[in-house]
């Protein structure tokens, strides 16, 4: 049987009208508020609340942690359905600052890689993307001229080639 809430008030006057009532007690058939409208109501076995009552999915926030402009820069709540599009969006934002970088001082890069990580919220069992990294290496091609390296470099290989290649034929 399900109990519909009743105002305390009015359920006071209904029971003070009845003689020999002791203490009410609650039936477990009561509802605990939706936090997460349109998910399961299911609570899965080994945890704590449902989907749609989880308090830490409601409440999970990311935010940037690197020193560029980019997105997440102050703290944002995403809905675990939406994380993997949102941080790998987010990521491609760092992807992108390495090309742009790398056009504007004379570079290239060599490799970009995008890494998600997965976790599983330990209240409700949902799984969700739970953050990202990007790795990008650059290469910066200088004068060699104006670069004192490169011109060491060339020197001591030019030295270490003389006199390698012998021709027997003349």
């Amino acid at each position: 049987m399900t109990i519909s809430p009743v105002g305390f008030s009015s359920y006071q006057n209904y029971i003070g009208g009845i003689s020999g009532v002791g203490s009410v007690g609650q039936t477990e058939d009561v509802k605990k508020p939706v936090l997460n409208p349109g998910e399961s109501d299911v609570k899965a076995a080994g945890r704590t609340s449902a989907p749609s009552e989880c308090e830490t999915c409601k409440n999970r926030k990311y935010q940037d942690g690197s020193d560029e402009m980019v997105s997440f820069k102050s703290a944002a709540h995403i809905s675990p359905e939406a994380s993997a599009s949102a941080v790998r969006g987010h990521e491609q934002e760092h992807v992108s600052n390495a090309y742009k970088k790398a056009s504007t001082d004379n570079g290239k890069v060599l490799q970009a890689s995008v890494s998600l990580k997965t976790a599983i919220c330990p209240e409700c069992g949902r799984s969700y993307v739970a953050g990202g990294k990007t790795r990008t290496k650059i290469k910066y091609s200088k004068d060699a001229d104006t670069n004192p390296y490169a011109k060491d470099r060339k020197a001591i290989q030019g030295d270490a080639l003389r006199g390698m290649n012998l021709d027997l034929a003349v």
